[in-house]
């Protein structure tokens, strides 16, 4: 079974395609007008290895934030209807992942259940002229919409745009982890509930 997915938003403040494919290469085609952001969206798909298309047009006139919050809610929601009942995954993942001075811990529960704890601070408001704070916002939209369980530590770091490219980085290696096939249980949700719908 193929584990892909499209999905269409369209707001008064933006308007977004995103499709992905679960068990991929981890190629981007990635354009939403915020240049640092698409910079992040390759890592994140590069690392995890989810071939990812996302096309995003929004009211950069005002702000980043909608664009970038959106294109998180369209991630998430790509994701859990690609993954659909989460048969067979690993499930759990982490990883502290070094980039130079720079150390970041994710780890995931792909658990139907959404939830963000973020633990990372930025000494600037600013990277370039992208917003620090809509780092969080994006992997808040991403985690509420995909249904994940998403923790976020940043241990080192002095170098903001370090620190916010390993925590790409880092959800994307844990996510690539987490959403493995389990060969020991190939079919089964790994849940004792018997699902991971919430």
């Amino acid at each position: 079974m193929t584990r892909s997915a499209e999905v269409s938003r369209k707001t008064k403040e933006t308007e977004i395609s995103v499709s992905v494919q679960v068990d991929g290469k981890g190629k981007a085609d990635i354009s939403t007008g915020v240049g640092f952001f698409d910079h992040m969206l390759d890592q994140l798909s590069r690392h995890s290895l989810i071939d990812m298309t996302i096309k995003a047009k929004g009211d950069l006139h005002i702000d980043d934030h909608h664009t970038v919050e959106d294109t998180g809610i369209a991630i998430g929601q790509a994701l859990s209807k690609a993954l659909g009942e989460r048969r067979g995954i690993m499930r759990y993942a982490s990883i502290d992942l070094a980039m130079d001075e720079t150390l970041t811990r994710a780890a995931i529960d792909v658990s139907g259940r959404p939830f963000l704890v973020w633990n990372v601070a930025f000494s600037s408001p600013k990277i370039g002229t992208f917003d620090t704070e809509l780092v969080r916002e994006f992997f808040q939209a991403l985690a509420q919409n995909a249904g994940i369980t998403l923790h976020v530590t940043n241990h080192h770091g002095a170098n903001n745009h370090h620190i916010a490219e390993t925590c790409f980085k880092a959800v994307a290696r844990a996510l690539r982890a987490a959403l493995e096939p389990d060969p020991r249980q190939p079919d089964a949700v790994p849940s004792t509930k018997g699902s991971l719908k919430g």
